[in-house]
């Protein structure tokens, strides 16, 4: 079945899957190490490239396979490549694409380990970074050096909410000769689809709303063009950061419900953050969907809709935040997000922990901010859980 015209949920359920020969319905889980050869010509083939197949896991998978093919199908990309995890992914992405002596411009309020792999490790081997507001063009400009070899955005930003004008950066990228990857973990391929915008890369952590169910981690690069993903692809492979087929296939199995999913946890969020905006205990709510959002304009325009991400403050600050999270019932307190249950968890003592206060400050991730991903449970359900919470603060 060629799916390429087709509607996104069709993709989501076909794309990638040419059928097996036993005839299963879904791609089987080809829980292998090793693949045999026909003779060793056919292994020499193989090893070569001149022929195509499977060797071993580390290198290549059916199962893998079909989800690579599936996610970059979603992307409009060239070519998929499944990692272990989503901090797989975006490693993999700046050793390839990164060299000693270089530097890459990014958003400051990013996923806090994603800035902590350039401030803690790569700077070890020659390479800087330099962390800005990514919305503000300006300062992407100003950022960039003769050196600069890649922008890294992440749009919507975690756990800022703000969001990064993606074709007017890959603009400006490519007039300074300078790769674009676009992190869209928060957005997915449902609600926002950067590469074609303009970006060269978009990676994911397929943990958070590409799988949906809280029950593996995975991460997926997707390369815009061959040259590209012929850069990336060695790397990992290398580097051996390849997914199991088992997670493969549990992602694959997750992402066909990923249209619904989002859709149903969207609609309840809206009806939350309005909520939390008319609520006299909260001092301010970012949500891609409030007029009140500094980029409504931009999100309107660069995306197909507004996500289940809410960040927001209480007005007594970070203790009245801690009661509030200490407080529900219905949604977890947990890091992680995406999922069909509600999650709440404070970026700054634990995902964005790593980070330099002043940094976090800098990034717009204060010290009370409170992050809430909300599932796929009765909106009534977890307007009341807020409610009863709010009693305590």
């Amino acid at each position: 079945m060629k799916t390429k015209d087709m509607g996104f949920s069709t993709k989501l359920i076909h794309a990638g899957f040419d059928g097996d020969p036993s005839g299963c319905v879904n791609v089987p889980i080809y829980q292998s190490s090793t693949f045999a050869f026909r003779d060793t010509d056919h292994g020499a083939a193989l090893f070569s490239g001149e022929e195509e197949g499977f060797i071993y896991t580390r290198l290549g998978n059916p199962t893998i396979q079909t989800l690579e093919k599936n996610v970059a199908e979603l992307e409009n990309g060239f070519n998929g490549i499944a990692t272990g995890s989503g901090l797989g992914a975006i490693s993999t992405v700046f050793m390839a694409l990164l060299s000693q002596g270089k530097h890459l411009v990014s958003t400051a309020s990013v996923y806090g380990p994603s800035r902590g792999m350039v401030e803690k490790h790569l700077c070890r081997f020659g390479v800087e970074g330099t962390f800005i507001d990514t919305s503000n063009l300006d300062q992407v400009e100003s950022a960039i050096r003769d050196e600069t070899e890649l922008i890294y955005v992440e749009t919507p930003a975690n756990p800022s909410m703000s969001v990064t004008d993606i074709r007017a950066i890959s603009e400006i990228a490519h007039s300074k000769n300078c790769l674009m990857v676009v992190d869209n973990t928060f957005a997915s391929p449902y609600l926002q689809k950067p590469l074609d915008l303009g970006a060269d890369v978009v990676v994911h952590s397929m943990t958070k709303f590409i799988n949906g169910h809280a029950d593996i981690v995975g991460g997926m690069i997707v390369a815009k063009d061959e040259v590209v993903y012929r850069r990336i692809r060695p790397l990992m492979t290398d580097f051996g950061c390849n997914m199991d087929p088992h997670q493969a296939f549990l992602v694959l199995r997750g992402l066909k419900t990923l249209a619904i999913r989002i859709d149903r946890a969207q609609q309840s969020a809206m009806q939350i953050a309005r909520w939390l905006e008319a609520h006299p205990k909260v001092e301010w709510v970012r949500y891609l969907g409030l007029p009140s959002h500094p980029q409504y304009d931009l999100i309107q325009q660069q995306m197909s809709g507004f996500g289940s991400m809410i960040s927001f403050e209480l007005k007594g600050g970070i203790e009245a935040g801690r009661n509030l999270m200490n407080s529900v019932k219905v949604a977890t307190l947990a890091v992680s997000l995406g999922g069909v249950e509600s999650l709440i968890e404070h970026p700054s003592s634990m995902t964005h922990a790593g980070m330099k206060r002043d940094d976090r400050l800098a990034a717009g991730i204060s010290d009370g901010l409170v992050r809430y991903s909300v599932g796929i449970e009765n909106v009534e359900d977890l307007l009341n859980d807020l409610d009863q919470a709010f009693t305590n603060v």
